[in-house]
């Protein structure tokens, strides 16, 4: 599969209230190959010509607003979530825990399963912002202005993608330690002994996470792999190899299959 139809079937599979908050790329391209094809016309360094760059550079820097308006309103979210999370936790192991105020394996159990079920469902939305990041900045941003060079012949990228690498929807360090919290919790609290009983909670998961959120993730997983893929156009500017290990079980469940829409 091309990359560029990877991309696609992230964005259409991902939540329903992500989908318009993507780079509107083909709207962006169609005034790229605009542009362009006036180029002979306008000069470069032309007052007409400055006129439809700054046009460009507008409608990019929108969409750039987007990105961090959107970017800080979800991880502002996870943040409280992954709170309200440690305190159910805590709240289950405090009343029904076998030190607890009432002990009640079964009970216990069935809330556990419950919280399992959100941790889940948060790691994997959380996987998914961390992939949002990258589509933009690599499958979105980058493509665009590079685009933009070749086609005009301008020197747009380098110093626009300087000002990409401070804004805060690029900055995906605090969600990041967010996810490695969420695995050490799901290590500390729900920790499994046996390898055929770790892959059989794996398979469980699934169903209980919701196939959709479930497959999404490990396809932003897959996807990110590969847009952080070491390639002959590595500069400064590309973001660091992500590398999953082969023997992965969700890896494997899920490689082939592509990401399900979620509606």
């Amino acid at each position: 599969m091309k990359f560029g139809k990877r991309l696609k079937q992230q964005m259409q599979g991902t939540l329903p209230g992500w989908r318009d908050k993507f780079l509107s790329y083909k709207h962006l391209k169609k005034i790229v190959k605009l542009i362009a094809s006036a180029a002979p016309m306008l000069l470069n360094g032309s007052l007409e010509y400055g006129k439809a760059e700054a046009e460009f550079v507008y409608l990019l820097n929108n969409e750039i607003d987007k990105f961090n308006a959107f970017f800080v309103e979800q991880e502002e979210d996870f943040i409280i979530r992954n709170k309200e999370l440690q305190q159910r936790i805590q709240k289950v192991i405090d009343r029904w825990g076998s030190n607890g105020s009432q002990p009640s394996k079964a009970i216990y159990e069935e809330e556990v399963g419950k919280v399992r079920k959100d941790i889940v469902d948060f790691h994997g939305e959380m996987v998914l912002l961390v992939n949002y990041s990258n589509i933009n900045y690599t499958g979105r941003l980058a493509k665009i202005l590079k685009k933009y060079d070749k086609r005009t012949g301008a020197l747009l990228r380098l110093p626009f993608i300087q000002k990409i690498l401070e804004q805060p929807f690029f900055t995906t360090d605090n969600i990041s330690k967010l996810v490695k919290e969420c695995e050490n919790t799901i290590d500390a609290v729900f920790p499994v002994e046996e390898e055929e009983e770790r892959k059989r909670e794996v398979k469980e998961a699934i169903t209980v996470a919701g196939e959709g959120i479930f497959r999404n993730t490990v396809a932003a997983l897959l996807t990110m792999q590969e847009i952080r893929r070491g390639s002959s156009t590595y500069s400064q500017y590309s973001l660091p190899p992500l590398n999953l290990p082969a023997d992965n079980d969700l890896i494997q469940l899920f490689q082939l299959s592509p990401p399900i829409p979620i509606v």
